[in-house]
């Protein structure tokens, strides 16, 4: 049964995208697989009452079929749920039927690189459905290692969006999160990208999906809300994750009632009242 704190939202200043309908979980593989609408609605509406702002579509593992899957999600999700979508797919055609389709808010596409031959496919789309964009700070050399290499593409790609009439409101930069386990300082990589692209580009938007950052080490959901809560800090202010993770979004609204992003701290006091934090106070 849902409970008051699936009734929360994170603020104003903060684009959760709900990451759970998505083909390469088995459950969701399955549920396309057998048309078992019940489970996507059922996924769709306990993201959205959880806090998201937009669902994330990907049925990017029915390769053969992945034009008419597409379809069948979001006429699915659009009957249970009316928030807008992020339609995820490397295929141009999918993005392009999944986009024409969606009835409620300004969709989002996810995503666009600096990639001469991705950038050309997508580009047209931008400028037909006026979507929102997720763009990855890589190129055709592959991601970045370093901040400064990363701001090069950004800037390339910032340039080009504008070029074709993309406001600053409707780009989301992604940094590209890779492993500390494995790069030392990849985390601070992040950081310094996300404070020299607030320097440069004060209004453009962020967005970060957080677990590549803690892959390979024990204890990862505690690494990827410490992280989050420091890209916060920096001005990050999107994020595809979980919603349905009380951890995860319990931390959000911490994060944000501390930084002066929740009006007379409702979003904490409500997840307070809802028992989210009763949980992480037992080890305090």
């Amino acid at each position: 049964m849902l409970d008051l704190y699936y009734k929360v939202k994170a603020g104003k200043d903060m684009l959760i995208v709900g990451e759970l309908i998505n083909s390469s979980r088995k459950a969701i593989s399955d549920s396309v697989d057998n048309r078992d609408a019940h489970y996507i609605k059922k996924t769709a509406f306990e993201q959205v009452e959880a806090g998201a702002n937009y669902l994330d579509v990907n049925c990017g593992t029915k390769v053969f079929e992945e034009k008419e899957t597409m379809e069948w999600l979001i006429n699915t999700i659009q009957e249970a749920v009316q928030v807008p979508l992020c339609i995820d797919s490397p295929n141009p055609e999918v993005l392009e039927a999944g986009l024409a389709l969606c009835k409620y808010g300004q969709p989002m596409i996810n995503s666009i690189t600096d990639e001469k031959e991705r950038f050309e496919a997508i580009s047209p789309l931008l400028a037909k459905y006026k979507a929102k964009i997720v763009a990855l700070c890589m190129d055709d050399e592959g991601v970045p290692e370093t901040a400064a290499d990363r701001m090069r593409v950004l800037k390339s790609l910032y340039d080009k969006l504008r070029s074709i009439g993309v406001p600053d409101q409707d780009m989301y930069f992604d940094p590209l999160v890779k492993p500390i386990s494995s790069i030392e300082a990849a985390g601070i990589e992040v950081l310094e990208t996300i404070r020299a692209v607030k320097k440069e580009y004060p209004n453009v938007h962020f967005m970060c999906g957080l677990s590549n950052v803690s892959y390979g080490l024990p204890n990862r959901k505690i690494l990827n809300r410490i992280f989050m809560v420091q890209t916060m800090t920096l001005g990050m202010d999107g994020y595809i994750l979980n919603p349905t993770d009380r951890g995860m979004m319990g931390t959000i609204f911490a994060a944000q009632a501390l930084m002066g992003q929740d009006l007379y701290c409702m979003n904490y006091l409500s997840a307070h009242r809802a028992g989210v934090y009763e949980e992480l106070s037992k080890n305090l």
